[in-house]
């Protein structure tokens, strides 16, 4: 088999580099960082303009390009900290629209968002912040011909900047049984979004209560009560998906380090030379490359649908999420005192890789399904 990408792909990855370098610069993330709400409209704008909303939608929804495509940008996002709401419209909401929706919500939903002038997000944690279908507690009734929600979603990503929301309820029974999604237009009665303050804040999270929000029957994404096969699919693409972001950022903080080792000198030579920090770095090259290789075989998988795409986007988000953090943690660690400062860099990586690291499950998590999916 060739995993190799493409010569477009790679083309693709290199002007993908060189627009975030000049556009999304550590100055402009420390900008939106500090901004009310984190979102930039004139880069999105450009981001739209380049393609990059349309990446992995279906031709006929004005799509262009496949998953693997999308996955070459999203690391190079993860590379330079982008804080706009792309991975949750584009790694997290577009993969459920596109399994769940029904024709005439990906028409809408999928048609604006590859255009360039819609926003969306998921909605699935609760307080347990857990991922399995079993932590699902947001009810969903039937109130006449439509449905009527209440309950509290918590760290719902870009919610304040999503024009369409998905919803995961239950509407039913317990654990996989009884699972409806909702697409949510704009922000109905009854429904409110409450900024979160969180460690990675070069990500927007909320809380979003929904109190008798009210919605017709054409919210409801595929038959009612049985939507859990579909979202588990959209979330193994999703875990491909942050497990790329992850892995390009993994790659930054390989080559910062490296780069400081080589100039910073003590004594008269570079610290490079000394076993102390030469074989952290090493360690760090192989977490760097072992976390890539299994992200790329994941995304492969659940872009040619393999039997085990659930095993392998599972292995990738286990093992990614424990080397993001330890390679961010070393690069602090190589870095020395002014890793630490504020002014550095190398701190937003590390939080970032603590946020990414919970987010769609953590390693434990990942390390059971993989059990269970070796009947362990």
């Amino acid at each position: 088999m060739d995993f190799a990408f493409s010569e477009e792909q790679e083309m693709l990855r290199a002007s993908a580099r060189e627009f975030l370098g000049k556009e999304c610069s550590p100055k402009v993330v420390r900008r939106l960082m500090e901004s009310a709400d984190g979102y930039d409209a004139a880069l999105w704008k450009k981001i739209s303009e380049l393609g990059w909303t349309a990446l992995g939608i279906p031709e006929e929804y004005g799509g262009v390009g496949t998953f693997l495509d999308l996955i070459v940008v999203l690391e190079e996002a993860g590379r330079a900290l982008l804080p706009l709401p792309f991975f949750s419209t584009m790694g997290l909401a577009v993969p459920v629209v596109v399994e769940a929706g029904t024709e005439a919500q990906k028409k809408e939903a999928l048609g604006a968002i590859a255009a360039g002038s819609a926003r969306a997000t998921l909605a699935f944690t609760e307080p347990s912040g857990r991922w399995d279908a079993g932590s699902l507690a947001l009810s969903a009734k039937q109130m006449g011909g439509g449905w009527q929600l209440d309950g509290v979603k918590l760290f719902v990503p870009d919610a304040g900047a999503a024009d369409y929301m998905v919803v995961a309820a239950r509407s039913r029974g317990e654990g996989e049984d009884g699972i409806t999604l909702f697409l949510v237009k704009g922000r109905p009665q009854g429904m409110s979004v409450k900024p979160v303050e969180t460690l990675d804040m070069t990500r927007r999270w909320s809380e979003v209560h929904f109190e008798g929000v009210q919605l017709g029957a054409e919210a409801v994404m595929g038959a009612p009560d049985k939507a859990w096969p579909r979202l588990k699919r959209a979330l193994e693409w999703a875990t491909a998906a942050l497990c790329a972001e992850m892995v390009g950022g993994v790659q930054k903080v390989l080559e910062t380090s490296t780069e400081y080792a080589k100039t910073r000198q003590q004594f008269g030579k570079p610290i490079g030379i000394y076993q102390a920090v030469s074989h952290k770095l090493a360690d760090m090259l192989v977490l760097s490359e072992s976390g890539r290789s299994a992200t790329y075989y994941a995304a492969w998988a659940v872009d040619a649908d393999a039997p085990d795409r659930s095993l392998a986007s599972s292995m990738a988000k286990a093992y990614v999420s424990d080397a993001y953090r330890k390679v961010a943690g070393d690069g602090i660690q190589v870095h020395g005192g002014i890793g630490f400062t504020w002014e550095h860099d190398m701190h937003l990586y590390f939080k970032r890789a603590k946020s990414s690291e919970v987010t769609l499950g953590d390693a434990t998590y990942h390390r059971e399904l993989v059990a269970q999916a070796l009947d362990l």
